[in-house]
Parts: structure tokens; C-alpha cells; sequence
């Protein structure tokens, strides 16, 4: 298929906007599916999982592919709980276009608002899909304000809900006037086009002339069509100049309907044909050649030198699967590709078109596609496939780091092995999660950003590994930073039996350092002082101890390590002596600096009825709460602020019997903040 006619879009949105159900209607419509699946009586064939079937949401990303209007549309549903936003992460990185569902309830939430900025991080084009119009108390035109003010972006109607006795009844399209009615009989797939009625000519002139204004600020070439033409501007015209400000970001189209009653699918997907971009129409690919650093970049060329981007792993018993987006050249079953990062060369064995979790095999796939490859030996999520006649690497992906941890162990003892072998897996395939030893008490540790995403992981350990294991309860993933700056030194000189000397001194400096992630070391060590062959182990040795924690026992964050000099004998000066002497030089210097405990504290929304507000307020400042905005304008009442992670365990429970389970909370990772004096000696008790 020509790459014009292909579409690579995500649907984005806080959870249960609605994302997956519009999704299945998508499948429906375009003959993907032979049924509706409905996702709250766990059918939905994109919610492939058994949790997300228990639970009705989506945890895992899933591509599937269709066609409609002569193109084909490779779609991503991502996950709307922000335990499961690395899922939207990853998915954005390698996407062209967005969908970005609102409800039309609710309008913009937390997670709504996250993953716009991850949107706008990859300057990735969207629509907006206001969603559930058929439910009391949904407003369109509210959800639409609220969201530009919100979400920093210029967001204009090109549709307006037509309300009636029984809620929703049509749809009012701005571009080509005309009325739209979904025919319930036939689940929405008849839709009867209509001339507009008199009664709506008045809201029709002003909605046309709003969007009319905003595409002749966002687009000259229209500016002078309309002071030409005024609001007769033709409608090829008009979709025209979307589509070039879309392609600008300068302007995202709003479109609405209610998915669940089969209203407002088809005229999306008529837009993500006309406004979104094709492969080629998205800016080169940017990276740079692995040998000297040297910028690079890849267009959409299927005849330019292969190249593509390893986005997701997954571990399949039938043979583990790497998503690839291709950006330039094409990939066959058993081409030879180069892995930069390893120097090793992979071959596929298998190329497959996702649809869910069934597999349709591919004999190759080219750029602008998005495939998923079995046989790579020596890849992860974020590694780039190339010729090596030909290199690049290309920008990676960021993660939300883990906030949370819980000891786990294997039932018997005789599985320990195998247990660490499973939890390199799911790290491998999920860069939020990550798994350690503790160095004292040889404990395993597991970390992850949510209770939930420790939940879902634990369950797959049980169902897809078939492993049974013990867990301990979740806890807060504390770090430390520092004051002020401050120097520290440490002599090593030990005896060890058998006449063995060790020596080695060190002088460090610490630093703050908010760029440094989590730290920086660097070796600033004068000519003479330190064999060269002991910097890298004295290098390695810092960042271990500052991941140790020193006194407080959390990791450091936000500091420059920089080792001024030392000495060292010719007898007794070693690796591990220099590794003694970085640990308590740090240890030393940490002192001085002041440590100070940093806590992950969370963005929260609360919607609360207002005979309820006072009860919840009063449970909030237990919980070290700072409530910022308080709109009472509706009923439900919507509080935001922040509150520390460790105060929100089991709040799901609280609030529900604060409320009588009339109220509802979402939270979004925040960053950290110094935690209240004494706290950090209370944690050490």
C-alpha cells in the first residue's frame, strides 16, 4: 500500500474515557471484528488479558490494524491507569497521530492531562473525541473550554452534539453542514445524512464562523479564502487547511459522540483519514552514528537503508515478540540487522501484524509500518535495528521511574533461581519495573510505580510463569539529597591476617545537582595520585554507595560526585581498597552536606459531593494533603492538590466510606519533595 494511505495512531485518555470501547467500534465498522465486544462484560477483543477482563481496563498496550476509506490505520490502545503509562510512552514514541478521548462527563482528568504532555513531547498531532454525550450531565461545549485552558492547546469543534427527549440524537458536522443520525437498529453502522434543520442555523452560523476564524490564524492560505468567500469557502477547502494545522500542531479538530451507543465512530475515522499524517509526513527520524556522536536522520524511504525501532518487547510462550517501528528501508524474515548498542546482529525469524494478541504473518515490512518480529536474541525496549553499512542510533524513550517496592520470594527454595530468571523477563519488557538484591539482608526486592502495577505483576509471575511466591506489603521507594556542597576524605589502611596490607585515601566533593539522574559521578583526580587501571572500579564503587544511602540508607538523587585526588603504595593499593575508601569518602562528604529525605508525592483529583466535602477535606490534611483549587461550580465538587504517596495506601477504601462510594480519586506521579524533619528517623527505627 502506498505510505500516503497509512495511518499509525494511538487512542489516548484517562481511564475509563472510554478508549477501548471506541476502539472495538473502530474494529466493528471497519470489518475488523464480526461483533461488538463490550468491555464491562470482558469481550472486548482488545482487552486480550485475563486481569484486564476481571477488571474492565486496560493494562497493556494493543495494536491491531483496519481499513477504511482506502486507507490502513494500524492503531495502538494504550492503558488510561497511570501505573500503566509506560505503556503510553512507548506507544507515543513511535505513533504519528493521536486520538486523545475525553469524557463528556468528566472532561479533562489527571491522566488526561499526562498524557497530553507525553503527546506534546513527541509533538505528536490529535484529535479530541469528546466522549459518553449520552450521560446526565454531559457537556460538550464545557469539556471543550475546559480543555484548552487546561491542556494549553487551541481546541475548536468541527461537530456539535444535537441534544433531544432521549439525550443524544445527532450530530451537527461544521465542515460539510449537514446532520448526522446513527441508526440503533443496525448497531450505528447506517448513518442517514440530512440537510440541517432551521432550528439549528443560528448554533451552525456561529460554530462555522469560530472555526473558520481559528483556521484563518493557523493557516494563511485559508485567511485569505475566507475574507474572499466568508463561511462559503468549499469544504475540500476547509479540510485542506485542518489538515495543515493539525500537521502544525496549531490546531486540534474536536469531534464528539458516545461509542457505547454506536454514535460518532465513523465520522472519526473520516477525520483520522483527512487530518492526521501519513509516515511521510511526519518530520525525519533524528538520531546519530554510534562511532563519533555526529548528528543523522532517516526519512520515510522503503528504499533508504534499513532502519527501525525496537518500542516494546514481550514474552510470548510461542516465541517472545519485539515491536518494531520502521522509519526508513524495509525488513524481511531472516534480513541481517545491526543492534549499535550491542554490536551484535539479529535476525528475525518471523514478522507478524498484530491484531490483539492473534498473529498475522508478514513475508517483510517497510517503512511506516509497525510489526512485531520474533527471533531477536540480543534486543530491548529502546534498542535501534540498522544496517552496519549504515549506522544510527536513534532518540530514545523516557520512563517513569518505580516509587514503590515489596519484598518477594518463591514458595520453595529450590526456585530462587528460576524466579530471578522471571524477573529479568518482565524488567526486560517493562523499563518501570526493576528488581534487586538488598545488600544486608539479601532480600529480593521488586519496585514499580503503583500498587496496582505490582498487583498485575504478581499475577503474571502466578499465571504466566506458573510460579507460586510470597510477597511482602508495598513500600514507599524513599531517596535522599543533599544541602549544600561539601567535601569528604577517607584513608583506607588495613592489615589483613596473614600480613596483607590494603591502602588506598580519596578526597570527594559533593554537589546538588537537579539534572543529574539519579547521580553524576565524575574523575577531576590530578596526574600522579591514582593509578589510571583503579578509576573505573573507584567510579563504580561511588555509585553503588550512593545507592546504598549512607547513613539514611535511601538512595542519593540530584547529586554531582566529583573525586578531587587521593594516594595510593605501590605495596597494598587495589581495587577493592579504593572501593573502601570511595564508600566512606561518600559516606564522609554526605555528612557535611546534609542529607535531606525526599518522598514521591502525587497530583490528585477528588470528585466529591458537596454534602460529603467537609469529611474529605478533614481525612485530606491527616494525610499531609495541600488542596490547591477547590470548583464548586457542579455538583459533584472537584478538588486538586498533592498529597505523599505514603498517605494514599488503601485511600480507594477510605474514601468510599467517607462518601457512601459516591466520590472518586485519581492520582498522577508528581516528582519528589523533601519529606517533613524526623520523618527519616522514624523510617529507621
Amino acid at each position: 500500500m502506498k505510505r500516503e494511505l497509512v495511518r499509525n495512531i494511538g487512542i489516548i485518555a484517562h481511564i475509563d474515557a472510554g478508549k477501548t470501547t471506541l476502539t472495538e467500534r473502530i474494529l466493528f465498522y471497519t470489518d475488523r471484528g464480526h461483533r461488538l465486544g463490550e468491555v464491562h462484560e470482558g469481550t472486548a477483543k482488545m482487552d486480550y488479558l485475563p486481569e484486564e477482563r476481571e477488571r474492565g481496563i486496560t493494562i497493556t498496550s494493543a495494536a491491531t490494524s483496519c481499513s477504511w476509506a482506502g486507507h490502513r490505520i494500524n492503531i495502538i490502545d494504550t492503558p488510561g491507569h497511570v501505573d500503566f503509562t509506560v505503556e503510553v510512552e512507548r506507544s507515543l514514541r513511535v505513533l504519528d497521530g493521536a486520538v486523545v478521548v475525553l469524557c463528556g462527563v468528566a472532561g479533562v482528568q489527571a491522566q488526561s492531562e499526562t498524557v497530553w504532555r507525553q503527546a506534546d513531547r513527541y509533538s505528536v498531532p490529535r484529535l479530541v473525541f469528546v466522549n459518553k454525550l449520552d450521560r446526565t450531565g454531559a457537556d460538550f461545549e464545557r469539556v471543550v473550554r475546559d480543555a484548552g485552558a487546561r491542556l494549553g492547546a487551541r481546541i475548536v469543534p468541527v461537530q456539535l452534539p444535537v441534544m433531544g427527549e432521549n439525550g443524544l440524537e445527532a450530530l451537527l458536522d461544521l465542515v460539510e453542514p449537514r446532520l448526522l443520525r446513527f441508526d440503533s437498529e443496525s448497531l450505528g453502522r447506517s448513518v442517514a445524512i440530512e440537510p440541517v434543520p432551521e432550528a439549528l442555523r443560528d448554533d451552525l452560523l456561529l460554530a462555522r464562523t469560530e472555526l473558520f476564524e481559528a483556521l484563518a490564524d493557523a493557516v494563511d492560505d485559508f485567511a485569505e479564502a475566507y475574507l474572499e468567500q466568508d463561511l462559503a469557502v468549499p469544504a475540500a477547502r476547509v479540510h485542506a487547511a485542518l489538515r495543515a494545522a493539525v500537521l502544525g500542531n496549531r490546531l486540534v479538530p474536536a469531534l464528539c459522540g458516545a461509542a457505547f451507543r454506536n454514535m460518532g465512530v465513523q465520522p472519526l475515522l473520516d477525520g483520522v483519514c483527512a487530518w492526521l499524517p501519513a509516515p511521510t509526513e511526519v518530520p525525519p527520524a533524528h538520531g546519530s552514528r554510534p562511532h563519533d556522536g555526529l548528528p543523522v536522520q532517516r526519512t520515510c524511504d522503503p528504499k533508504g537503508p534499513p532502519c527501525g525501532l525496537i518500542f516494546k518487547t514481550l514474552w510470548d510462550s510461542r516465541g517472545d515478540l519485539a515491536f518494531v517501528r520502521m522509519y526508513s528501508g524495509r525488513l524481511a524474515v531472516s534480513d541481517s540487522l545491526w543492534n549499535p548498542r550491542t554490536g551484535k546482529t539479529e535476525r528475525p525469524t518471523r514478522l507478524y501484524l498484530m491484531h490483539a494478541d492473534e498473529r498475522e504473518a508478514l513475508e517483510s515490512a517497510e517503512a511506516g509500518d509497525i510489526v512485531a518480529v520474533v527471533g531477536l536474541k540480543h534486543s530491548a525496549t529502546g534498542d535501534t535495528l540498522c544496517s552496519k553499512a549504515d549506522p544510527i542510533v536513534l532518540e530514545g524513550m523516557t520512563f517513569p521511574e518505580p516509587v514503590l517496592s515489596m519484598s518477594i520470594e518463591p514458595n520453595s527454595i529450590r526456585d530462587k533461581d528460576e524466579l530471578v530468571r522471571v524477573l529479568s523477563l518482565l524488567s526486560r519488557d517493562d523499563p518501570s519495573f526493576n528488581w534487586s538484591v538488598h545488600p544486608d539482608t539479601g532480600q529480593m526486592l521488586v519496585a514499580g510505580v503503583g500498587e496496582l502495577h505490582l498487583e498485575i505483576l504478581r499475577h503474571r509471575i502466578e499465571r504466566d510463569f506458573r510460579m507460586a511466591v510470597r510477597v511482602g506489603e508495598p513500600r514507599v521507594a524513599w531517596r535522599q539529597t543533599i544541602r549544600q556542597a561539601a567535601e569528604g576524605e577517607a584513608e583506607f589502611d588495613r592489615v589483613l591476617p596473614g600480613g596483607k596490607a590494603l591502602y588506598a585515601a580519596l578526597r570527594v566533593r559533593l554537589e546538588p545537582d537537579a539534572a543529574a539522574a539519579p547521580v553524576r559521578v565524575e574523575l577531576a583526580v590530578p596526574p600522579g595520585e591514582v593509578p589510571p587501571i583503579f578509576l573505573p572500579g573507584i567510579e563504580a564503587a561511588l555509585k553503588s554507595a550512593a545507592a546504598s544511602g549512607g547513613r539514611l540508607g535511601f538512595p542519593l538523587s540530584g547529586v554531582a560526585l566529583t573525586v578531587l585526588g587521593g594516594a595510593a603504595r605501590e605495596q597494598g593499593s587495589s581495587e577493592a581498597a579504593f572501593a573502601h575508601a570511595a564508600q566512606l569518602a561518600l559516606e564522609d562528604a554526605l555528612e557535611r552536606a546534609g542529607p535531606v529525605l525526599l518522598e514521591p508525592v502525587m497530583d490528585f483529583e477528588i470528585r466529591c459531593p458537596q454534602e460529603f466535602l467537609a469529611g474529605v477535606n478533614a481525612d485530606l490534611n491527616g494525610r499531609r494533603a495541600r488542596v490547591r483549587s477547590v470548583s464548586a461550580e457542579s455538583d459533584p465538587v472537584l478538588l486538586r492538590g498533592t498529597v505523599p504517596l505514603a498517605e494514599i495506601f488503601g485511600y480507594s477504601t477510605s474514601l468510599r466510606s467517607l462518601s457512601q462510594g459516591r466520590a472518586s480519586f485519581s492520582v498522577e506521579p508528581r516528582g519528589y519533595e523533601p519529606a517533613p524533619e524526623g520523618l527519616a528517623d522514624k523510617l529507621r527505627v
